[in-house]
């Protein structure tokens, strides 16, 4: 009777070897003589299977730029590159090697996504396919928070994920444009550690840490710590940051079919806001000149922003005898940020004195979020199935307060601060806002005949939005209700190529109520897509091509009857292709390149002129790349780094200016060791003056100007 092994459903783990000259040798020399051997046998010779070693494999880490590991965003054993969707994966190696600091630094990797569309203002803002998608971050599958309010620090993540175009069967409330998860850094079962100090231009001091032990022998049980600390200075004059951050993170080994680990940190955020400068003496001509994109137009007295989050949560994983495997990701998170900014108005007749105002504002809230899904994987009339149900739940709340404040005007170009800034005793806005939210979805993936793969899944959610004004002493409750769902087919044809179609749809609510106090009907979005995925010889890359029609219908827009109001009855569309590669070679060299043409347009608006009109600052082109090398030889630890990114020109509905389009260079250098490394990256080479988006007819963003950083790691 042969024998029969039990399959294992522990997750593969890629195991890490080290081998010194003389048993490469040794393996090279057996190698050799069992191929001879192999020869002399002929037809009667025993077949072994395959054995890979890869000697710089780590647990959960991604090595290179390409990777194939499961996306967190598919919430299966999925890879980007066997979703019958637009899914790009940025790696830490990547992030490293570019020295990103920023997640808008880490989003320019990812095809029809604009980054840093508001300037520097210290907010996470960005566009995905032509819609705007900064309230849809997510960390660890779980939403930060309806409103971003606190950048999030990237050093804290192992990988960042985007998935792009309508996410709701999965991820509930989101924008239709899509959405961005973040993969923080999980304990190893291993000891290691690092010490990184960072210095550059324009003040910048950081310090970092990442330390992990295992707390017993032949155990999943482990300890990580991450933590970060920068203080920098801003091109603009009298702006400046200081970040904190600290993740600590425990795995518990509860036996081979539990996955238990506890994940805990705190962000701070302390800086001056940057508003940008404004439109006159720059996008349009001013007879005295043109500003400098160091000139602030602020007051330097005025109360800095303070911003922290912090957060506890889980993320568990059973598997059952069955054959079911349990996931739930759980988190609780409280988040506040104050401060004072001062921001431009019109140009005086003198074309010197700029109007301004002030605000005051404060924002406090928590919110609670837990995902529950049960997968199992089957045959069924001669079919393999993959089956995923799923119940989630989200609950947010804020307390927003604000005033706005009086501030003297400035002149620009001689400007003199120290104006005071005069608030009211009474707040302009005190309001509390919350919403809950249950979802229940199903999907199945069914693969046909070994090559046809078809996806489809619903999505049913109740949400319950409440907004109380207290100065009114007035409360607004919306109760909405939705189905949303997806389909797609991707077909293996050559084993190298997948073409796909897919047809998604998202739910938003929105919050507040029209003149009549009325609910204003829920945005929603669909899109259809079709594209490609070819894999690059070896599977050491992949190379996605995507078409994409989308629609975001019942956006809020300005009621043309009742100044103050708004009305649901807005319709955008965004329409496009895209083409992104990453390629890890196995001669050092590895690359990422993406590129976009995105046509966007208002379709319907209460404003007859604003239809017809390109949604705000999206480009109608946009491109990145950034390639390494690795040196052999005599040359072996070090790496070099060159690549490009930029956009065409930007317009909008909500201002009557074209921004120009622009493209830099960046460089980057590095020599990496037994127990340290080190790198040097120049972004912007050239100090490529260039605005990064329209606000307004007043306000206008600045770009980055050159950027020098100093990179030194010191590892056991």
């Amino acid at each position: 009777m042969p024998l029969r092994c039990r399959p294992c459903r522990r997750p593969r783990r890629r195991l890490r070897f080290h081998l010194t000259p003389a048993a490469l040798a040794c393996v090279s020399v057996f190698a050799t003589h069992a191929h001879a051997a192999d020869e002399n046998t002929g037809a009667d010779r025993a077949v072994l299977p395959t054995v890979t070693v890869n000697a710089n494999a780590a647990v959960d880490t991604d090595i290179g730029f390409a990777t194939r590991r499961a996306a967190g965003v598919t919430k299966s054993n999925e890879s980007a590159a066997d979703t019958p969707q637009s899914i790009t994966v940025i790696t830490r190696d990547l992030m490293d090697s570019q020295q990103s600091q920023t997640l808008s630094d880490v989003l320019w990797n990812s095809a029809g996504v604009s980054a840093n569309t508001y300037g520097r203002r210290g907010w996470d803002d960005f566009i995905i396919r032509g819609q705007r998608a900064s309230e849809s971050i997510f960390a660890d599958a779980l939403l930060v928070d309806s409103n971003n309010r606190v950048a999030q620090e990237v050093f804290g993540a192992e990988r960042v994920e985007v998935l792009k175009g309508p996410a709701s069967i999965l991820f509930g409330q989101v924008q239709p444009g899509g959405l961005v998860n973040i993969v923080t850094k999980r304990p190893r079962p291993e000891l290691f550690g690092e010490l990184g100090v960072t210095v550059g231009n324009y003040g910048l001091r950081q310090v970092t840490a990442d330390v992990g032990t295992p707390l017993k022998p032949d155990s999943k049980a482990a300890f990580r710590l991450t933590a970060l600390a920068m203080n920098s200075d801003d091109p603009t004059d009298h702006v400046w940051y200081r970040n904190r951050y600290i993740a600590p993170s425990l795995t518990l080994d509860f036996g081979e079919r539990t996955d238990f680990t506890i994940l805990l940190s705190h962000n701070e955020r302390h800086y001056v806001r940057q508003q940008g400068l404004p439109v006159n003496g720059t996008i349009t001509p001013n007879v005295n000149g043109v500003l400098p994109n160091s000139r602030f137009i602020g007051e330097p007295g005025a109360q800095p922003y303070d911003g922290e989050q912090n957060r506890v949560g889980y993320a568990l994983t059973h598997r059952f005898d069955s054959g079911w495997t349990v996931n739930q990701n759980l988190r609780y998170q409280t988040s506040s940020l104050t401060g004072t900014f001062v921001t431009a108005g019109t140009m005086a007749v003198n074309s010197q004195t700029l109007n301004r105002s002030g605000t005051q504002q404060d924002f406090s809230g928590d919110s609670f979020g837990v995902d529950t899904n049960a997968q199992k994987t089957f045959a069924f009339a001669g079919h393999q199935h993959s089956l995923t149900f799923g119940v989630d739940y989200r609950h947010t709340k804020e307390d927003r307060l604000q005033k706005t404040c009086r501030v003297a005007a400035l002149n620009v170009y001689q400007p003199v601060y120290g104006a005071a800034i005069n608030c009211p005793t009474n707040f302009s806005t005190d309001s509390t806002d919350s919403l809950n939210a249950l979802g229940l979805y199903f999907r199945d993936q069914i693969r046909i005949a070994d090559r046809l793969t078809v996806t489809g899944g619903v999505r049913y959610e109740m949400a319950r939005s409440a907004s109380v004004n207290h100065l009114g002493g007035t409360r607004t409750d919306n109760d909405d209700k939705a189905v949303t769902g997806s389909a797609a087919a991707m077909y293996d044809l050559t084993g190298w190529a997948r073409p796909y179609v897919s047809y998604s749809t998202s739910f938003l609510p929105n919050i507040g109520t029209d003149v009549n106090n009325a609910a204003f009907k829920p945005e929603k979005g669909r899109q259809v897509e079709v594209g490609v995925k070819f894999d690059m010889p070896g599977k050491t890359g992949l190379l996605t091509l995507a078409a994409f029609d989308l629609t975001r219908k019942n956006v809020l827009t300005s009621d043309p009857v009742n100044i103050g109001f708004s009305t649901a009855v807005g319709e955008q569309r965004s329409r496009g292709f895209e083409a992104e590669l990453t390629q890890d070679l196995g001669n050092g060299f590895s690359l990422i390149g993406a590129y976009a043409y995105i046509a966007s347009e208002v379709t319907e608006d209460t404003v007859a002129a604003n239809v017809g009109k390109p949604l705000n600052a999206v480009p109608r082109h946009s491109f990145s790349l950034w390639t390494q090398y690795r040196f052999r030889g005599a040359l072996a630890g070090w790496w070099a780094g060159v690549g490009a990114r930029g956009e065409s020109a930007k317009r909008g509905y909500s201002f009557n200016y074209t921004v120009p389009g622009y493209a830099v260079a960046d460089l980057g250098v590095g020599y990496t060791a037994s127990h340290w490394r080190a790198a040097f990256n120049l972004k912007n080479v050239f100090d490529k003056a260039y605005y990064a988006g329209g606000l307004n007819n007043n306000v206008l963003p600045v770009g980055n100007p050159r950027v020098a950083m100093l990179n030194v790691v010191v590892n056991y």
